[in-house]
């Protein structure tokens, strides 16, 4: 347990370094980085993704302690990226639910990080549009817990809606803005 634990913490801290957020340089270092050495993120966002599948019922053990790792991996503006491992937390959801009949623990972590994730400057409307397509995707497949996951899908999605308008009116010159948008949240 703890060897994975440790390798899944490592590789997210290997692909959320500054010195791998391409997206932050010129074109021009963007260019070249990507010719020379591609976008180490995605391969090891891969291998992340990969490793999950192959914990098989050892999977319970990683929740809720990777759903903020996993969160923070997700996050990065990377599209294939985040479409390789947003399914992880419908895995994750799926878990829960199948060892307790819910899964308030995953729900309360995701929430708490999201908070976090987004106040450190992490987080757009792409992300908040394919975190909804593919966990509802995913739940098309499980009649059972789609009701559920729509509902929490919904939940994130409202909230991550109001976190992205709380963090863009903070640096708003309008008191009034920011009250409204701070009892929102609220």
């Amino acid at each position: 347990l703890q060897l994975w634990n440790n390798y899944f913490h490592l590789a997210v801290a290997f692909i959320t370094q500054d010195s791998l957020q391409l997206e932050n340089f010129s074109h021009a270092k963007y260019n070249k980085i990507q010719n020379k050495y591609g976008d180490m993120r995605r391969l090891i966002g891969f291998a992340i993704r990969d490793m999950w599948y192959k914990l098989g019922q050892n999977k319970i053990c990683f929740i809720p302690g990777m759903v903020g790792p996993i969160l923070e991996m997700t996050l990065i503006p990377e599209v294939e990226l985040r479409k390789a491992t947003i399914p992880i937390f419908f895995d994750m959801m799926l878990c829960e639910y199948q060892r307790t009949g819910e899964f308030k623990k995953f729900e309360n972590e995701i929430i708490l990080k999201l908070d976090h994730e987004v106040e450190g400057g992490r987080g757009d409307e792409h992300y908040m549009q394919l975190f909804e397509s593919i966990l509802t995707e995913c739940a098309c497949q499980y009649p059972g817990i789609f009701n559920l996951v729509e509902s929490f899908v919904s939940l994130v999605k409202g909230l991550l809606a109001k976190l992205l308008d709380y963090r863009t009116v903070m640096n708003d010159e309008s008191k009034d803005n920011r009250m409204s948008c701070t009892v929102n949240l609220l």
